[in-house]
């Protein structure tokens, strides 16, 4: 399967890119080709720069009391949606590997210099108002439900979420909220960033091809985004600690689930 060694000589192209029907042991495939590259060159240690101030806010928000331990929450699911920024570089070194070319961890900045850095950068400022987006529609739903009467402390909230009406209310509109944001950024990003490091485009042609690569597998796509949504979600629930190894696994199988999509 060829791959284009020259983005900037492919972007007229790449909205005319053809979406493969794949199967759900195809994802599974690539899940388990993404813990093969990790395991080939660990590359954890890349991401401390983005756990570090992740725990930062997190400590930051705790100490801040009661008024804000609704977003703590929404922060750790929050990393589902922008996990395809994250996972930028750890493209870069599938592709080499891919290649057979040196792809070890050093090289996932060399992105940084890539022809198609202008419309990654847009798509992944369009992450970053999608998170914002989030974390607003979720402060909205909390204060929708506790907003009269907000609970003290964070035993208090859990207790009033897990044992009440309203707390149950608030799980089911809050996680529906959520999903509704996750295949958002499913649909538009998930194969759109891979796309980009690969044969480079526009920002709006890479969308384009990622969301024609949702609608042709939805629940290929889906079952994917569960896997990765759970695994981030659990990763980051000691302090963020576990996305040093969940988001490069991840970073690395999702790109070898747009090889298996994109012709």
């Amino acid at each position: 399967m060829p791959v284009s060694s020259n983005p900037a000589l492919a972007q007229s192209h790449t909205s005319e890119r053809a979406i493969r029907t794949i199967s759900t042991g195809d994802v599974f495939n690539a899940l388990g080709k993404g813990v093969s590259d990790f395991w080939r060159h660990p590359s954890h240690y890349l991401f401390l720069a983005l756990i570090y101030p992740a725990v930062g806010i997190v400590l930051a928000v705790w100490s801040a009391g009661g008024a804000t331990f609704p977003l703590l929450y929404p922060l750790a699911a929050g990393f589902a949606l922008i996990g395809p920024l994250a996972a930028i570089g750890l493209y870069e070194l599938s592709r080499r590997r891919e290649q057979g070319e040196d792809d070890s961890p050093r090289h996932a900045l060399s992105v940084l210099k890539h022809p198609a850095i202008g419309s990654i950068v847009i798509l992944g400022a369009m992450l970053a108002v999608v998170f914002a987006l989030w974390l607003t529609a979720a402060n909205a739903v909390y204060d929708a439900h506790f907003g009269a009467n907000p609970p003290a402390t964070l035993i208090a909230l859990l207790i009033e979420t897990f044992t009440t009406a309203r707390g149950w209310s608030l799980l089911v509109w809050g996680n529906l909220v959520g999903l509704g944001f996750a295949f958002v950024v499913l649909a538009t990003t998930a194969i759109a960033f891979p796309l980009l490091v690969d044969r480079g485009g526009s920002a709006g042609e890479a969308v384009a091809v990622s969301v024609r690569a949702f609608t042709t597998n939805p629940v290929q796509m889906t079952i994917f985004g569960l896997v990765v949504a759970v695994t981030l979600f659990v990763a980051s629930i000691p302090l963020f600690v576990g996305l040093a190894l969940a988001l490069p696994m991840l970073g690395h199988a999702t790109w070898h689930l747009y090889r298996k999509l994109v012709i």
